[in-house]
């Protein structure tokens, strides 16, 4: 998997900080490892739930045989986090957390779209680039479906960057620890979730070209393309990058109640 794991105690004591472990909160850690973080978290959070896959780190993690610790050997793709959760009988805060493989990060993070409502937050220490791109505001080339669609339900901070030389063995990027906090109530109701997913996933497909352009890919007649972006004051050659998330939901609800 390429797994990187923290070895900087400073770097960790800030993690710690930021996720903030109180005793009402049930924390699910994504890839325990070698419980660099697992440890520490268990000193106050109220319950902790390592995920791991390795079956090495396994008797590591439960050799302190910790009351408030449970550990699971789970790919963490085919972890049911509802029934998970359920089965803990916890009805206070519950944190997600984990320093998250590059080459699963965004599996992982489509995964959180859909369980959303599980996590008041997720504290997550990632690749630098894809932590810019869930922060990306409209104009910038880090601008893409992935800012608008977690912008709509999470109020997002990048909190601080992490060197290559923090981890081991070290990766060859930088990265950021990055806070999801879910919001009480959604920027927009989306009542068609995957369809705005594919629809912003088709708008920015080529970027280089015009929305104009890239709305007509999407099977949309350029005669309704037109009305759309007249109606909405929208400029004919602007870029996808150029739009505001309330710009989106705007056209989005238009195609679509149009064909309906």
């Amino acid at each position: 998997m390429g797994q990187h794991f923290l070895k900087d105690h400073a770097v960790l004591k800030k993690i710690i900080f930021h996720i903030s472990p109180q005793k009402d909160d049930l924390i699910i850690e994504i890839g325990a490892g070698k419980g660099a973080l697992t440890f520490p978290l268990t000193a106050t959070a109220g319950k902790v739930i390592a995920i791991e896959k390795d079956p090495s780190f396994i008797p590591f993690l439960q050799r302190k045989n910790i009351p408030n610790l449970t550990i699971l050997e789970e790919d963490i793709m085919k972890v049911d986090f509802s029934k998970l959760i359920k089965a803990q009988n916890f009805k206070n805060k519950v944190k997600l957390v984990g320093n998250l493989p590059y080459s699963l990060s965004s599996p992982l993070l489509f995964k959180v779209l859909q369980e959303k409502e599980l996590f008041s937050e997720c504290i997550f220490l990632l690749q630098k680039e894809v932590a810019e791109r869930i922060c990306g505001q409209p104009g910038s080339k880090k601008y893409a479906p992935l800012s608008i669609l977690f912008q709509i339900h999470f109020s997002i901070k990048l909190l601080f960057l992490v060197a290559p030389g923090s981890f081991s063995p070290p990766p060859k990027v930088h990265s950021a620890l990055i806070s999801l906090k879910r919001r009480d109530y959604p920027l927009f109701l989306i009542e068609q979730e995957e369809l705005f997913r594919q629809f912003l996933k088709g708008v920015f497909k080529h970027r280089r070209k015009i929305l104009r352009k890239n709305l007509e890919k999407l099977n949309l007649p350029l005669p309704l393309v037109d009305k759309a972006l007249n109606k909405f004051g929208l400029e004919r050659n602007l870029r996808p990058e150029q739009l505001s998330i309330p710009q989106f939901v705007a056209l989005f609800n238009f195609f679509y109640q149009t064909e309906e």
